[in-house]
């Protein structure tokens, strides 16, 4: 079947359900999805009529546009477009300004890594929000898949709350070292981003939200991760609120007395983590302390670390 024959059969299907969409416009946005984008006739089909259902249909009006989703841990092929219902498990900065948001997105299966390019000029995603995410293309790197938001994509907010599996990974070792841009900081209240000296390169100047994190590096012996502590761990971690690390730097005149305590609260500590892995950071959703360290790993990561410290 041709996009044009396809287009006039999506037109009869809303007409059937008393919505008149013309045809014109569906053989335009199917031709850009099949042409431009390489997307799949039957996925460009389901893409088409998601978008033209949320377009034109009112109250009372059948839905008729028929998705499937799939689940993340079914992802399993690079190159594959799928749709996927999951919440935002965490966001981090993008370290491109093609790139509009970068983090994690989880389900009852797993959790995988999503890239939304600014091209494609979507919704914000927030964090701890649930979406239908129609219409992604999985990408593998490294043997880790991820999926990319781009402009075939849409999102529409779910009233349910998806919950999401505990696909993580636990490792354990020192704290040798916590980086630039720990502490206390200030986010865009519109796409959270990190702000630098008020501006968002997204949003330009912006009043900010406080927040406090941990970037940290951890030697086990062998291997050196980095690995993210968000506000609520950032505070179980160090036992300072954010509202200790903001009348800390307005007493000192400066944010970095915040980090330069936490380096002294943790750097040298051992401590287990579970978090989620992503191609850089694993990011921390629980740790413990670990009291004792063997003398041999000691010396280990004391040597390891000397070009961090």
């Amino acid at each position: 079947m041709d996009v044009k024959e396809l287009a006039e059969q999506i037109s009869v299907r809303f007409s059937e359900q008393g919505v008149h969409v013309p045809v014109e416009e569906v053989e335009q946005r199917l031709t850009s999805l099949v042409n431009e984008f390489k997307v799949p006739v039957d996925e460009a089909k389901r893409s088409v009529l998601s978008y033209f259902a949320k377009r034109y249909t009112k109250d009372g009006v059948p839905d008729v546009a028929e998705t499937v989703y799939t689940r993340i841990a079914e992802i399993n092929a690079e190159d594959k477009w799928v749709n996927l219902k999951a919440k935002v498990v965490q966001l981090w900065e993008p370290n491109a300004l093609s790139i509009a948001q970068v983090g994690l997105l989880g389900d009852e299966s797993g959790a995988i890594k999503f890239t939304s390019w600014a091209s494609a000029n979507l919704p914000i995603l927030q964090e701890g929000g649930s979406y239908s995410i129609r219409s992604v293309v999985t990408k593998s790197w490294q043997g880790r898949f991820s999926v990319s938001l781009n402009k075939a994509t849409s999102i529409a907010p779910l009233d349910e709350e998806i919950a999401v599996g505990r696909a993580e990974t636990e490792i354990q070792g020192a704290i040798i070292d916590v980086q630039s841009g720990s502490g206390l900081i200030k986010r865009c209240p519109e796409c959270n981003r990190v702000i630098v000296k008020g501006y968002c390169t997204e949003h330009g100047k912006v009043s900010g939200v406080y927040d406090l994190r941990v970037k940290g590096v951890l030697d086990n012996g062998d291997v050196v991760t980095d690995v993210l502590f968000n506000r609520e761990l950032t505070e179980r971690l160090t036992g300072i609120t954010l509202e200790d690390a903001k009348e800390m730097a307005i007493e000192a005149l400066d944010h970095n007395v915040v980090a330069d305590k936490i380096k002294s609260l943790v750097i040298g500590r051992y401590y287990v983590l579970r978090g989620n892995k992503t191609p850089r950071w694993l990011l921390v959703t629980d740790f413990a302390k670990l009291q004792t360290i063997d003398e041999q790993d000691i010396d280990s990561i004391l040597e390891r670390s000397e070009g961090y410290l």
